[in-house]
């Protein structure tokens, strides 16, 4: 018996171009608060929870940051984002790839890190109604990306086991939590870092972006 695929989302750099919007933001929140941070080291960090990015902040800078101070810097970041967000565009081949995939009867859900403050934005974008479609944020989980908390929450939306999943994303974070769950993780170029970082981090395919795995679905149990 042949077992479908379900196919498991992440937002930022893999379904919106939004990931600059987010270092831009995040640039804002740090600078707000007085934190010195140059803008690769952001890039870096964009796709894991806000917690690992408080925690890699720290080790980076030797900050004492309190939780108010954290509360202060997520909300900065959130209200920075939404003034970038008018600049958020699908990224080539998103909507078409997951109307394919609705057209074809092919579960899939979008999760992601993002609380839904943000997440919105992305959405809107994007044309997904998550009152309509199963979307996972970060208010939903106790822990985010690379925990696998946000995967597996959004299979069991759909009711099929995490196994038959492919978690499509942009970051070695994605690929990290995809491994934790026991799916298999799809690499795409369209958020920054490198192929080999992603296959490093445990992707088994990489493509450039969504059109381009729209493209070669076949490769990844999709048929066209």
């Amino acid at each position: 018996m042949r077992i479908e695929p379900v196919f498991l989302f992440d937002l930022d750099g893999t379904l919106v171009d939004s990931v600059y919007q987010h270092v831009l933001a995040w640039k804002e929140a740090l600078d707000s608060e007085g934190i010195d941070l140059s803008v690769w080291r952001i890039h870096r960090k964009i796709g894991m929870s806000g917690g690992l990015f408080t925690n890699q902040l720290l080790r980076e800078t030797g900050l004492d940051i309190s939780l108010d101070r954290v509360e202060r810097l997520r909300r900065s970041h959130a209200a920075a984002y939404q003034r970038h967000g008018a600049g958020v565009r699908p990224l080539p081949g998103a909507r078409e790839l997951l109307a394919w995939l609705s057209d074809t009867g092919v579960p899939w859900a979008i999760a992601t890190s993002g609380r839904m403050e943000t997440a919105a934005v992305n959405l809107a974008a994007l044309g997904v109604d998550p009152d309509r479609m199963p979307v996972v944020t970060r208010d939903q989980v106790k822990y985010a990306k690379p925990d696998p908390d946000l995967f597996l929450a959004a299979a069991e939306r759909l009711g099929r086991p995490v196994e038959t999943a492919l978690v499509v994303g942009d970051s070695i974070w994605d690929m990290l939590a995809a491994t934790r769950c026991r799916a298999l993780g799809v690499g795409l170029l369209s958020g920054g870092y490198g192929a080999d970082e992603l296959r490093q981090a445990g992707a088994i395919r990489v493509y450039e972006d969504p059109a381009d795995l729209l493209a070669h679905v076949d490769e990844v149990g999709g048929r066209r």
